[in-house]
């Protein structure tokens, strides 16, 4: 089974399914104080608002990004 990671702020968690991203930079270029794809862990949720984040994650093209509540 495919690696499946999370990251969460207390009030949602960002789910990433590395197997299917496919490295549009969408997300980086949205949000780029929470998505770092330089640093590691790469998902810094403490950087924006929970909605600005679940806004920035639904426009994720391949759907490697989701949120879960």
């Amino acid at each position: 089974m495919a690696e499946i990671k999370e990251y969460s702020n207390g009030e949602i968690t960002v789910v990433w399914k590395p197997e299917i991203c496919i490295h549009s930079g969408i997300c980086a270029r949205g949000l780029p104080a929470v998505f770092r794809p330089k640093e590691r862990p790469w998902i810094k949720t403490d950087s924006a608002t929970s909605d600005e984040i679940v806004s920035q994650v639904k426009k994720c093209p391949s759907g490697a990004l989701s949120i879960k509540q």
